[in-house]
């Protein structure tokens, strides 16, 4: 364990080295994710394949039209659900506090399946979904500057207004039954239905959010600081503050669009990033936008592969490295480590 702290404490010095590390596993994960599956294919096939110089073969055909969808995607939710972890455990100065955790993700998947049941159209599903987180977070918000609640009172209001969520889901589809065709692996979460037509109007959602992000790290460090000092730096903490929470529910909306309530990835990525490379923002929001694209990507190869033929759900994967981390966060903020 020391040993651990020791590496952890040395890689902090050098944030662009562990940068470096993780784009080069996130290239790997993705040219895997490109070669294997039930048509096991080569390298130098797939790289053939995305070159467009043997667009007719069987191999290039399941790149282009099965698999270059799904790592896409899985790269993009990463991302986009790593960074908007990051932003709300921020902003809300709350290490437990994640998209899925806080009804942020429900929130996403309630719009989108109104949207399916009220107008099917595929570009307005990243919109919708983006409405629906944004309704999830303002709910965490007031109720947080409403009541002053302590770090797990307030995620267990989030699980609440998730569970609310979820239930509106199961009426929707209940009353509507073809408005989301696939439910139960939306509800579950995964990326076997991807589609590059489907991806691109959140892709630009999600590319536009983490380029403002990136370009605002400085605004993120001061808010960080505590409202109190914050404020007698001269920034404006209310608008700032609602104004990253908007982004973090246009990441975390667009990926929900296309990926269903993935949960863990906001949760798991800022903290074992955060242990790597420090508090500092922005190698931060870095870092944790790479890690979690790994993630996402890795757990899509092994929801393909552990059960091979049959497919496991993502959100399952997830859940279950997920769900004994988030226990442990629980002790630890119960053992006092980290005070309300």
């Amino acid at each position: 364990m020391n040993s651990w702290r020791t590496s952890c404490i040395r890689m902090r010095e050098h944030p662009g080295t562990v940068a470096a590390l993780l784009t080069m596993l996130t290239v790997v994960l993705a040219l895997l994710s490109l070669c294997l599956g039930a048509v096991e294919i080569s390298p130098v096939e797939a790289v053939t394949a995305l070159l467009n110089k043997d667009a007719g073969s069987v191999a290039a055909r399941v790149v282009l039209y099965s698999r270059l969808p799904r790592t896409c995607g899985s790269l993009l939710a990463g991302a986009a659900l790593a960074v908007s972890g990051v932003i709300i455990q921020t902003v809300l100065a709350n290490p437990l506090a994640a998209p899925h955790i806080i009804g942020v993700n429900a929130g996403a998947g309630l719009a989108v399946t109104i949207c399916c049941a009220v107008a099917p159209v595929t570009a307005l599903q990243p919109l919708a979904a983006f409405g629906g987180a944004m309704a999830g977070v303002l709910l965490v918000l007031l109720f947080a500057e409403t009541t002053g609640a302590s770090r797990i009172t307030l995620v267990l209001a989030g699980v609440a207004i998730s569970s609310i969520f979820s239930a509106l889901i199961d009426a929707v589809t209940t009353v509507f039954p073809d408005a989301l065709l696939g439910y139960a692996d939306f509800r579950m979460g995964g990326l076997a239905g991807v589609t590059m037509a489907k991806l691109a109007p959140a892709a630009l959602l999600i590319g536009i959010s983490l380029v403002v992000v990136f370009s605002l790290t400085g605004l993120l460090d001061v808010l960080a600081l505590g409202p109190e000092m914050a404020q007698s730096l001269g920034l404006s903490v209310r608008p700032t503050r609602l104004f990253f929470l908007t982004l973090a529910a246009a990441l975390a909306g667009s990926a929900v669009s296309f990926c269903g309530l993935v949960g863990f990835v906001g949760l798991l990525v800022p903290h074992a990033v955060r242990s790597v490379v420090g508090e500092e923002s922005r190698p931060l929001i870095l870092c944790s936008a790479l890690g979690g694209a790994c993630l996402m990507t890795l757990c899509d190869l092994l929801a393909r592969m552990v059960a091979a033929p049959f497919e496991l759900p993502v959100g399952t994967i997830l859940s279950v490295v997920g769900g004994p981390f988030f226990l442990w966060l629980l002790i630890r903020q119960r053992g006092g480590r980290t005070h309300d």
